[in-house]
């Protein structure tokens, strides 16, 4: 197997762990026709020299344009992971409305043929690719999530609930969308009723997203008295045992790994009623849904949680129940290997070309 991705430090860990990794730069802020068409080349020019039975693409530039490169190089099956709209299709500025029909006729033209198999995260992202018509709905599969590792995200439940301070969690990237603002708002109005309460935020800037919070925007939310600003962490099952309640007011997602972590380590959960989220948080069993861009039905949600350890325990353990059931990363493992096989039986290929990458 081949692992290709933008340079960093994780890819020389792939390595480590016996993947085969190839850095190549992506700089999704770049909008020069000049890179992109490069881009193309290069992977072009990879999956001509690999030769792979299947390419399996995320994020939209590598949906996008790895596509784009597999169709031309050949017979090689392709499967697009969609995990999300995007920034594209959420902001309501002029310049996403602008771009918004040339990404959806890139996505047409991207996600036709039948050697193409597309992956989404929740039933409305792929129904709204169908209603557009970018998609043919018989080449689609909805699996819900990464899933996760439940030996390693095990239960732990809430605290002490007789120690005072309560500790809320947001672990994302720190971009405006995923409701940072909203967030940091309402925990302000609740601070002044709870002093011994704590939010942590944990996540990088996302300069790569034009809707990133800058480091201007940080400093100022850290004279915000209570708040911590963590970076980014590798180890979420500790700081996740040391929370009480995880938010996430996001505008629109796929299915946030976060959240599939905190509902597998019994904590109580507040996010918003969009597609992807109240696929996993059912409202009054595991956490609560509230509306996008709303800080006030966030307070409350927050405060019904912060005032009751009964219910932020009982809750957890109803979410650890909702992971078991639907989102255990053994479940995605076959429900994606169903995908690869589905794609790769369809039709045949040249027996004497013999076993490849992919």
């Amino acid at each position: 197997m081949v692992l290709l991705s933008p340079p960093g430090e994780y890819g020389e860990k792939l390595r480590q762990v016996g993947f085969e990794w190839i850095p190549m730069d992506f700089s999704v802020r770049s909008v020069s026709p000049f890179h992109d068409i490069r881009l193309i080349y290069n992977l072009l020019k990879l999956y001509r020299q690999e030769q792979p039975d299947l390419v399996h693409h995320f994020t939209i530039k590598c949906v996008l344009y790895g596509t784009f490169a597999a169709k031309l190089a050949g017979e090689i099956k392709i499967v697009n992971a969609v995990t999300g709209l995007g920034h594209v299709f959420t902001d309501p500025g002029l310049k996403a409305r602008l771009i918004r029909p040339v990404v959806r006729g890139l996505y047409r033209l991207a996600l036709s043929g039948d050697k193409v198999r597309v992956i989404y995260q929740n039933t409305d992202d792929r129904d709204s690719f169908v209603e557009w018509g970018l998609v043919d709905g018989g080449r689609t599969q909805v699996i819900r999530g990464s899933g996760v590792n439940l030996d390693k995200f095990a239960g732990r439940g809430t605290r002490d609930a007789g120690r005072e301070t309560v500790k809320i969690l947001f672990a994302s990237r720190l971009i405006k969308e995923k409701g940072v603002f909203e967030l940091v708002e309402a925990f302000k109005i609740v601070k002044a009723k709870h002093p011994h309460l704590e939010l942590l935020i944990a996540g990088d800037l996302y300069p790569e997203n034009p809707s990133s919070l800058t480091a201007q925007d940080v400093e100022k939310l850290k004279e915000t008295f209570g708040l911590s600003f963590l970076g980014h962490i590798d180890d979420m099952q500790s700081l996740l045992d040391d929370c009480d309640i995880v938010v996430l007011p996001s505008y629109r997602e796929g299915t946030p790994r976060i959240l599939i972590e905190a509902a597998a380590m019994e904590k109580p959960i507040v996010t918003t009623d969009i597609a992807g989220c109240r696929g996993l948080v059912v409202d009054g069993e595991n956490g609560f849904l509230v509306p996008v861009n709303s800080v006030e039905p966030l307070v409350s949600a927050i405060e019904k949680l912060v005032d009751d350890a009964n219910m932020r325990q009982r809750f957890g353990r109803r979410g650890r129940e909702i992971v078991l059931e639907e989102f255990d990363e053994n479940i995605v493992i076959h429900n994606t290997m169903s995908v690869y096989e589905n794609v790769m039986n369809d039709g045949t290929r040249d027996a004497g070309r013999g076993t490849r990458k992919s």
